[in-house]
């Protein structure tokens, strides 16, 4: 967990010190003025996310929020482990959308929604389910929507500053040359900053993953309902996955992944029993995983770590 820690951190910092570099190189060159449009442009974009986000997450996910009479197993279990980990109970929606998984929005910890959809209630048991509510409430719990979007902006800024320099700026400034360099160099940081937003979004899954257990949760509960969400999403249609495509983020894994997620974990399936308990998860704690270069790439162009090194991670930890 220190690692963790230290990991987004790090990444913290690395992406803060960017964002003061290109200022500080914006500062030393004409058209310095036009930075403030950007910035509240940016700003502006932030705080409409933050009043229609959640309004906007309700109508692409087709969600209907729920009574306790409808689902009162449900409810018990989110009530139960909202009490656990401090928080207000947050909101328990259903979504419509045809792909069995989880996910979790909301302004704030006491703005928390958490929802499921049809298919993952019918596809995991008691254990398993426990453990995906533990996931999302700890994301509610840690503020990780509002980070993510916190951070979202930093490339935005960069992508903005980009066009301006390369596309506007040499026609207004003297200095072309200069213009031309710092619009590189924004576009540089952009895919830079991208990249890093990419990173802090996996470190925040590793760490809900550790919220979930933090509620009580065992890891090969937790690991058992991520290897059903893969087969689950690997039966469905492509028409179907593709559907999904732009809502992924939010989702407890990548559907579009699943077909190779599902090849990998059926090596940690022993058994093949559907379920990896905890001598399967024991067993991949010492064992390595080699991932290619074009499984690293994947990853790092993800918002979800590779699937089997998530497996790995939870193997690690002792409650």
């Amino acid at each position: 967990m220190i690692s963790l820690h230290l990991r987004m951190m790090l990444m913290l910092t690395l992406l803060f010190g960017i964002v003061y570099a290109i200022i500080v190189m914006i500062g030393s060159a004409a058209g310095v003025t036009s930075f403030s449009f950007y910035l509240v442009f940016a700003v502006g974009i932030m705080a409409l996310q933050y009043f229609i986000g959640p309004k906007m997450v309700e109508w692409s996910m087709r969600i209907k929020y729920v009574k306790r009479e409808q689902y009162p197993e449900l409810y018990e279990m989110v009530e139960a482990l909202s009490k656990r980990a401090r928080m207000p109970v947050p909101k328990i929606g259903i979504s419509q959308v045809n792909i069995p998984n989880a996910f979790a929005f909301g302004r704030s910890i006491r703005d928390g929604r958490v929802c499921v959809t049809e298919r993952l209630v019918n596809l995991l048991d008691e254990a398993e389910l426990k453990a995906v509510l533990g996931h999302e409430l700890s994301h509610i719990k840690n503020r990780d929507m509002l980070t993510i979007t916190l951070l979202s902006i930093i490339p935005i800024i960069m992508y903005r500053l980009a066009w301006h320099f390369l596309f506007f700026g040499r026609r207004r400034s003297r200095d072309s040359q200069n213009t031309v360099l710092i619009g590189l160099a924004a576009l540089i940081f952009y895919f830079i900053t991208n990249l890093l937003v990419l990173y802090a979004s996996r470190i925040r899954e590793y760490f809900a993953d550790r919220g979930s257990l933090a509620l009580g949760n065992k890891p090969e509960a937790l690991a058992s309902a991520l290897y059903k969400l893969v087969y689950g999403s690997a039966r469905m249609e492509k028409n179907q996955i593709k559907e999904a495509e732009g809502l992924k983020a939010f989702f407890l894994n990548d559907p579009s992944r699943s077909m190779k997620e599902l090849k990998e974990l059926a090596q940690v399936d022993a058994d093949r029993s559907g379920t990896i308990d905890a001598g399967e998860l024991a067993a991949i704690r010492t064992s390595r995983i080699n991932l290619s270069f074009g499984d690293r790439l994947m990853e790092a162009l993800s918002t979800h770590p590779n699937m089997l090194k998530r497996i790995k991670q939870l193997s690690q930890y002792e409650l």
